[in-house]
């Protein structure tokens, strides 16, 4: 195994706090300012305490069951508590990981760690203003540990049957976006529509918080795609400019699409846009070259428009923030164009559109089925939705006892 790289390790650090930083408070901004004044602070409180609760389950066993050996479809329980975590300064004694070896062990724990907070924090989005925080707390711990650790396997761990068969994803376009999208779809329709949804106006409190989440959020994937380099290299680097490229694209290309539809283009949509760009990109970002990056987030800032207007309509459940819409879409999109897409001069592999779509199928067949199973489960025991008369008086209130005024 190479010597511990301090160059590696740096960068691997940064990555993560911009990482755990498109979280909190990058998404849990972009999320509140979307919302009705009512509910603003019970949709922070859900992505802080999704954060907690992921952060400790990853310790307990969701590290251990997706980067694990284990088999194809799940890692062993051998670093439950992680317990196989080494650090011995004094004998100079670091353990690492063989997806990561430059780098502390612990780094890469850490790393991970990030994005198994963020993929479950996207699915608030989907049932905002509508969820009680007692089921959000179950739902956030149970499907963390059977959907997102099976799914990491899968395409990233060791022997993930996926990644054996060939699947591209070089920073989660299948295992994050797929993955969340069609999550947040289906606990959408399981949990109904909100009340007044289609009948009256239903206005976000802040769109200036929007705009600053989704600012944190564009700075923060730098790390998110950047640092799924595992190394301070040229891979990082050309992952980065690529990120940049395709929000860039996904920006204009959103615009663009609702000042022609609706005559007049949005804060909202600008940062819809980027956020498309950002998540099709994602799976390519260290196989492509910049040019393929702004065609990825050209096409995702269009496809997303219609995925979050269009196809919802369709669709029917009401998606409040349009998780399905734009994660599950552009992620669905990125994860097919890396198939097309992918340079083997850049990434040193080659894709395959088939290979891409039966991985994306996959994660979104599987998601979608324990996600149904889960939310059920919790239906039929604690009650996933708060009452009329809570949602009336909205959950800041009605699940925490505070307001804005």
């Amino acid at each position: 195994m190479p010597a511990l790289n301090p160059g590696d390790t740096a960068w691997m650090l940064v990555a993560t706090v911009l990482v755990l930083l498109m979280t909190l408070p990058g998404l849990a901004l972009f999320y509140a300012g979307m919302v009705r004044k009512k509910n603003l602070l019970a949709t922070l409180a859900q992505v802080l305490a999704t954060c907690a609760v992921v952060t400790l389950l990853w310790f307990a066993l969701g590290y251990s069951l997706a980067f694990r050996p284990g088999n194809g479809w799940i890692g062993d329980a051998g670093a439950a508590w992680l317990r196989t975590l080494q650090v011995d300064l004094a004998h100079g004694v670091v353990s690492r990981h063989a997806l990561a070896p430059t780098v502390p062990e612990s780094v890469f724990v850490m790393f991970q760690l990030s994005f198994a907070v963020i993929t479950p924090a996207l699915i608030v989005g989907a049932f905002a203003e509508r969820m009680r925080f007692a089921a959000l707390l179950w739902f956030m711990s149970l499907w963390t540990l059977a959907v997102y650790a099976p799914v990491a396997h899968w395409v990233w761990g060791p022997g993930g049957w996926l990644a054996a068969m060939g699947a591209l994803d070089f920073a989660g376009g299948t295992v994050v976006h797929v993955n969340a999208g069609v999550a947040g779809l289906v606990a959408a329709a399981m949990l109904g529509r909100r009340i007044g949804y289609g009948e009256v106006p239903l206005m976000p409190s802040h769109l200036g918080w929007t705009f600053a989440g989704a600012g944190l959020l564009w700075v923060g994937w730098m790390g998110f795609n950047g640092g799924s380099a595992m190394a301070a290299d040229g891979r990082a680097g050309i992952a980065i400019l690529n990120t940049q490229m395709a929000a860039a694209a996904g920006t204009l290309a959103w615009m663009a699409a609702e000042w022609l539809v609706r005559g007049t283009p949005t804060l909202l949509g600008l940062c819809s846009g980027a956020v498309a760009g950002l998540v099709a990109v994602t799976p390519a970002s260290g196989y492509v070259g910049p040019g393929a990056a702004v065609l990825i987030g050209a096409l995702a800032g269009v496809a997303s428009y219609w995925g979050a207007t269009g196809l919802k309509r369709l669709l029917g459940a009401d998606d409040s923030l349009d998780v399905f819409g734009v994660h599950g879409v552009a992620g669905l999109l990125g994860a097919l164009l890396t198939g097309v897409l992918a340079d083997p001069q850049i990434g040193g592999v080659s894709g395959s559109l088939v290979v891409q779509a039966t991985a994306a199928g996959a994660v979104a067949l599987y998601s979608a089925v324990a996600t149904a199973a889960i939310l059920w489960l919790l239906n039929m025991t604690v009650g996933l939705r708060v009452t009329p008369r809570q949602e009336h008086a909205g959950l800041d209130l009605s699940q925490h006892g505070e307001r804005v005024e």
